[in-house]
This record gives C-alpha cells, sequence and structure tokens, in this order.
C-alpha cells in the first residue's frame, strides 16, 4: 500500500495542533465509498522498551465474514509523548509503517482510538484517513469529550454525543450488559453508517473483530 505522506512528524505541540487545524479542513463526515466492501481493517498499537519503542499492528479481514486475510506489523522508535488530544503524532508514523507493508487494501479502516469526537474534530481516526484517502471509524474504548444521556442495556442501542451543541458521535452498546464503545466518523464516513459497520463488525464481543484482532497483534498476546 502506498502512503502519501503529508506532513512531517517530528514536531512541537503548537506546530502539530496547527497541523491538525488545517487538515481538519479536508475531513468528508459523508459516505464516500469507491467500491463496495469487501476488506475491513483494523489498526492498534503497543509499546515496548518503557515507550520509547511503538509497535503498530493492521489486522485486513474480509467482509462480512471477519475473517483475517492478512496482517502487519512493524516496531519504530516512538518521536512524540503521550498528550491527550494529539495521540495521532504518537502512533500514526508506525501505523503508516504497518499499512504500507499490506497488499490486500481495506475498504474501511477502524481505528482504536476517536475520530470526529476531538476538541478539534480531528481524532486519530481522522488523521489516518485524510493521509491515506480511506473510509476510517474511530471507535474508542473511553471517552474523550462531550455529554450524552444515559444507553438502554441492549446491544444496537447508542445516544447521540454533543459538544457544544454539535453532534460528535455515538455511544454505541455493541453487547448488551456490557460498557458501551464511543463511535465517530473518520473520513469519508458518516456517523449512521459509522455505526451500522460498527455493530456488523462487532458479532460476540464488545469490540470489534478488527480491533480485537490488531490489539493481540501490538500487544503480542
Amino acid at each position: 500500500m502506498q502512503i502519501n505522506q503529508r506532513h512531517n512528524w517530528n514536531l512541537t505541540t503548537s506546530e502539530a495542533k496547527a497541523i491538525q487545524e488545517e487538515l481538519q479542513k479536508e475531513v468528508i463526515t459523508e459516505d464516500k465509498f469507491k467500491q463496495p466492501i469487501k476488506y475491513v481493517a483494523g489498526v492498534d498499537m503497543g509499546f515496548e522498551a518503557d515507550g520509547t519503542i511503538s509497535r503498530a499492528a493492521v489486522a485486513v479481514l474480509n467482509f462480512p465474514e471477519l475473517q483475517l486475510q492478512e496482517q502487519s506489523i512493524v516496531r519504530r522508535a516512538t518521536s512524540f509523548p503521550y498528550i491527550p488530544g494529539f495521540l495521532s503524532f504518537r502512533e500514526i508514523p508506525a501505523v503508516l509503517d504497518a499499512l504500507q507493508k499490506i497488499n490486500t487494501i481495506p475498504d474501511i479502516i477502524l481505528c482504536d482510538g476517536q475520530g470526529f469526537a476531538h476538541p478539534r474534530r480531528f481524532g486519530i481516526a481522522c488523521h489516518l484517513g485524510v493521509i491515506v484517502d480511506i473510509p476510517t471509524i474511530g471507535v474508542a474504548k473511553s471517552w474523550l469529550i462531550g455529554k450524552y444521556e444515559e444507553v438502554p442495556q441492549t446491544k444496537g442501542s447508542w445516544q447521540p454525543l454533543i459538544h457544544n451543541n454539535e453532534i460528535i458521535g455515538a455511544v454505541l452498546r455493541t453487547r448488551s450488559h456490557v460498557k458501551p464503545v464511543y463511535v465517530s466518523s473518520g473520513h469519508r464516513i458518516s456517523l449512521a453508517t459509522a455505526i451500522d459497520y460498527v455493530l456488523r463488525c462487532t458479532p460476540k464481543y464488545r469490540l470489534p473483530e478488527t480491533t480485537r484482532i490488531a490489539d493481540k497483534l501490538a500487544s503480542n498476546r
């Protein structure tokens, strides 16, 4: 997979913020698929050597069967500190290295993190989607910003996530009586379609199969 590097990754926080604000203008939160969905991918990160080494994993599954078709694991020196709101600058460089090693180009990438549900509406799923020009979805395990009403306990139930009077995502119950996940558009996909694909990629557990498999690869479990 060929990657068009849009900018340098050796940045200060103020430079990173400026890039977020500039590239956010390119985010598309409507469905813009180039072909039928045949492959979905998950990307996830682990860290080694006290965080100095980033371990990125990509898992490509066929859809709707959700069987693993291809995987990639890459290690790279970590070049950006952990700062809330700037996760993409810490993780995406290694993720891009891992994506460059795969031959099966996914039609949707599910990211373990936020997309539009971000203070500057440019979480890791948005950032990755704009760089690779592939539809992306943010599926975060934890809350970052916004308010929402209590989500009913049944699978498939959800409530809008609202920040500054804007719907930025959804709090989605992917499994009955289990903690919800936080879904938001990344790039080239609407929130409604993002919710639909997250549910279709989550047949048994709390997290999508894409994320579960990528997490195991990234964590070496």
